[in-house]
């Protein structure tokens, strides 16, 4: 016998899911990171990305206003997320040459677990600096790390640790070089040296070669 209570229940519409933007919009530029990064501005699709996700094209646009407009949101969560992880990680607690090597090896890892935010920076090379340099979003973001890494060497500097001609983005610059040269070039330069950086070891190698090599410029060796 049915009660009232269960005849209730049995007319009320079943819960549906909330409208969420926020959470599409989440969705839309994961997607879109790797369909960018695999296939470059302009290979990427729209139609690919919105049947890869929750949405519709009409919907993609409507938060982004185009595909060049996706593509530049890509490129400020890629930089949004290295940035604030970096911020994290409170180097300024440390002393100047252990702030370093954290610094290094926190982007080498980063670099090997996040193949995408490479290829991005690559292919956004390719068109110059274009979007990038239009984005203030950007320009910002970046600001952030040089002054972490200026923070390090001037305490490096009063201790008597770092060199006096020490810049902090000409350290910046070198340390991301070599990380990400090893996963931008690692397929070429593995045909051609036989060399696989995918293979156990070669992380926590290249980890110590690099800091080595950083601390040995800092320190004026």
């Amino acid at each position: 016998m049915l009660t009232e209570d269960t005849m209730l229940k049995e007319k009320s519409p079943a819960p549906t899911r909330r409208n969420d933007p926020e959470r599409t919009k989440q969705d839309i530029l994961a997607i879109a990171t790797k369909e960018f990064a695999d296939h470059g501005l302009t290979g990427a699709r729209v139609d690919a990305i919105a049947a890869r996700t929750r949405t519709t094209k009409r919907a993609i646009y409507y938060y982004f206003g185009s595909k060049e407009g996706l593509y530049v949101a890509v490129l400020e969560k890629a930089y949004g997320d290295i940035r604030r992880v970096e911020a994290d990680m409170h180097l300024e607690d440390l002393e100047p040459e252990a702030a370093i090597r954290k610094l290094i090896d926190f982007t080498i890892t980063y670099h090997e677990e996040n193949p995408d935010f490479s290829r991005l920076v690559s292919i956004e090379n390719i068109h110059r600096a274009e979007y990038l340099s239009a984005s203030q979003s950007i320009q910002n973001l970046n600001v952030a790390i040089i002054k972490i890494i200026g923070d390090i060497v001037r305490r490096g500097r009063e201790q008597g640790v770092f060199r006096l001609d020490a810049d902090p983005v000409d350290l910046h610059m070198l340390i991301s070089s070599f990380c990400f040269f090893r996963v931008s070039n690692r397929y070429t330069f593995g045909a051609i040296f036989q060399q696989d950086f995918s293979e156990p070891g070669y992380l926590e190698k290249h980890k110590r070669m690099i800091g080595d090599a950083v601390l040995s410029w800092l320190k004026g060796c």
